[in-house]
């Protein structure tokens, strides 16, 4: 090949591997085996994403993001509310998570999210008194260290913080919700006075997911035959209504230009009869193509929009209360293998997502059902819940990927995930009889069978040792 042929080839892969500018996506560590945070940065690295969201500022996650490049939301989460409405607490944290960061070749902070979602009626008020005066306390402690002007504080909200009324479902009638609004008001105030964004997180796939009649076609980017129309606005998918709907409730209080982040968009693969590859595949490249080209939404059109996706790994050990989708959010699979081909350029060109590197597994090894083995079939049931309450077997539900596995399938299935959560251990591997360890892979063509990685060594922590001596035991005189 001819050094033209070379450069050519070389133009047509950094086209390809460009990602919208506006886009960057959250990474989150609610994982048994998280990822080493050095092959996380580098995963983002090659495949030339520059921004990331994180849901803490832990220092092996920080000190990894240190000279990359990669612009970082840095988070305060929720439990840490209560302590940052003392200035001297926020401006502490302030110091130590940002500011000793702040240096050239550190870590490219740019905004710092205090809390996350804490407005969620689940939460049940429990942080509607915290959240300002700490969004107010961090802000203050950012400008006193002489970084406010380039560092931001701002609220990952959910859209449930505003709404249309029933009698009137349209964009333009969206108001924030009756019981915050006053907050809301003041929220968005101050973040218009120090600078910041509205950040708000946007899950088409929750549409679908709560409402069986909801049509399939809104919750996606290439049309439908049924618009919702507004004011001779014509809405096509659901992503611009509810943007708009924001929009409309900005402008109630005055403020209808201040800046929004999207800070949280995406479609999970697996856990629900929705979630799979084929969705995630066609929402993700229908919104690359919109951000390519800056498309913007009706009320706010031709305009970039700043666009974290959701998420960027699975993660096996996030609570699945919201549904068992929660553990499939990711790009990229728990080992940071790509689940399927994107279009970063918004040109057409799918392409594999690049691999993360240097990844170790643990041994070619399993865990299944044993029928011979001698146990009391009676407490199969009992084993099989044991092994799924302390690992994911989200898997097998209605709908999903290893929903079609027979009974014993879904016996060695459960034992399997147990075992590799307890990294391999063999007394993990026993269930009073019923199971047994095989090297010969028990995955189906539609269902994995799970070999885990080997845990960075920041995760293998006193307490995460204890955790799995005191689980051996339980299961030795279960």
């Amino acid at each position: 090949m001819s050094a033209y042929q070379i450069s050519i080839c070389l133009i047509v892969v950094g086209i390809c591997c460009s990602w919208a500018d506006g886009l960057g996506v959250n990474w989150g560590t609610m994982a048994t085996h998280p990822l080493p945070p050095k092959i996380v940065v580098q995963l983002l690295k090659d495949n030339g994403i520059r921004k990331v969201k994180i849901f803490d500022a832990d220092a092996a996650t920080m000190n990894a993001l240190a000279g990359s490049g990669i612009e970082v939301m840095v988070a305060i989460p929720n439990n840490m509310l209560g302590y940052m409405i003392d200035y001297e607490t926020a401006k502490k944290w302030v110091n130590q998570n940002v500011t000793r960061y702040n240096f050239q070749g550190g870590v490219n902070i740019k905004y710092v999210a205090v809390g996350n979602e804490p407005f969620l009626t689940t939460y049940n008020g429990s942080f509607l008194n915290l959240t300002l005066p700490a969004l107010q306390n961090v802000q203050t402690a950012l400008n006193n260290a002489g970084i406010g002007d380039t560092i931001k504080a701002t609220v990952p909200l959910n859209a449930d913080v505003y709404n249309s009324p029933v009698s009137n479902p349209v964009p333009s009638a969206g108001r924030f919700r009756a019981d915050i609004n006053d907050l809301m008001t003041e929220i968005v105030m101050f973040l218009n006075q120090s600078g910041a964004p509205f950040t708000v997180n946007i899950y088409p796939f929750l549409s679908l997911y709560d409402n069986p009649n909801f049509p399939v076609d809104y919750a996606f980017f290439d049309g439908t035959s049924t618009p919702v129309v507004d004011n001779g606005i014509q809405y096509t998918n659901v992503f611009d209504a509810n943007f708009d709907t924001l929009v409309s409730a900005l402008n109630a209080v005055g403020l209808g230009n201040l800046p929004i982040i999207v800070g949280e968009v995406g479609w999970p693969t697996d856990g629900d009869i929705n979630a799979k590859v084929s969705y995630a595949q066609r929402f993700y490249n229908g919104l690359l193509r919109r951000l390519t080209v800056n498309q913007g939404t009706p009320l706010r059109p031709n305009q970039y929009i700043e666009v974290y996706m959701f998420s960027l790994i699975d993660e096996d050990a996030k609570s699945i209360d919201p549904g068992n989708f929660e553990r499939h959010w990711g790009i990229f699979k728990y080992d940071g293998q790509p689940k399927y081909a994107l279009d970063p350029s918004g040109q057409g060109q799918n392409m594999m997502p690049v691999a993360a590197k240097g990844v170790q597994y643990l041994p070619q090894k399993w865990c299944v059902f044993n029928p011979n083995g001698g146990g009391d079939m009676s407490k199969l049931g009992d084993n099989i819940n044991y092994a799924c309450s302390r690992s994911d077997c989200t898997a097998l539900g209605y709908g999903s990927t290893c929903n079609g596995l027979d009974a014993n399938g879904n016996a060695s299935f459960a034992f399997n995930m147990y075992f590799q959560v307890q990294n391999q251990m063999t007394q993990s591997c026993f269930f009073q009889g019923l199971a047994v360890e095989t090297t010969q892979n028990p995955s189906t063509a539609d269902c994995n069978f799970t070999i885990q990685i080997v845990s960075s060594a920041s995760a293998c922590s006193f307490a995460t040792l204890l955790m799995v001596f005191v689980s051996v035991l339980a299961l030795l005189f279960f």
